[in-house]
């Protein structure tokens, strides 16, 4: 008789279902640290504010099932969302700009847990190449094909004054880096193929200054 072993659906799912899988994965790891062993669609719902057709339909792409009337096994759900997500893979990253931003990334260990390893900073300033930031070293932003290739580092995190951020870009798919993610709000342009993820702080703090302006005015 032959064996069938569950797998994991690597069809890119709608960006939408991606930002919620670490929700979901951030509830059912705090069910597991309660010794919790089953949740249901609707559980995560209350708790997350989320439908629970929705939350059953972005589970879809996991390939398990919930039991009747009993739901998701909890440490079977959260193994196949860290699978999913990348989660469970380490992924070779650099640092770029080691700013006040850029050190409290490199410092940040939970970042590790999630599978993204900052093997490395560059930057210009000579006060700050050199040295080394929870073991990790910086280098002068010259030195990065050499040490990108030496690391195998395939992300690129850029945390540089705007200015700067295009010409960091170019700087790093010309050295090999296929994903980049960029902390600046400038949007960068690059050749096709290169992934790129912004994560914008200014704009996040502009839509919660009119929230909260907005809620002032009612």
């Amino acid at each position: 008789m032959t064996e069938t072993k569950q797998t994991i659906s690597r069809e890119l799912p709608p960006e939408p279902t991606l930002r919620r899988l670490p929700w979901y994965l951030a509830y059912v790891s705090l069910l597991r640290s309660r010794h919790v062993d089953y949740v249901s669609s609707t559980s995560i719902s209350k708790e997350l504010n989320v439908d629970a057709s929705q939350i059953a339909k972005d589970l879809s792409v996991l390939n398990i099932k919930g039991k009747t009337r009993i739901g998701y096994e909890v440490a079977v759900l959260e193994k196949a969302l860290k699978d999913f997500l990348g989660f469970t893979r380490q992924h070779n990253a650099v640092m770029i700009g080691v700013g006040s931003l850029g050190s409290a990334l490199i410092s940040d260990t939970g970042l590790e847990r999630y599978g993204l390893n900052i093997v490395a900073g560059f930057d210009v300033n000579p006060d700050i190449v050199g040295s080394t930031i929870k073991n990790v070293p910086i280098f002068h932003i010259n030195e990065l094909p050499e040490r990108r290739n030496a690391y195998q580092a395939e992300i690129g995190i850029v945390a540089v004054p705007v200015e700067q951020a295009q010409t960091v870009a170019d700087t790093m798919v010309a050295a090999g880096i296929r994903a980049i993610w960029n902390f600046t709000p400038f949007r960068i342009r690059t050749q096709p193929g290169i992934v790129i993820q912004n994560t914008s702080i200014y704009a996040h703090l502009a839509v919660m200054y009119n929230r909260l302006n907005a809620q002032k005015q009612q």
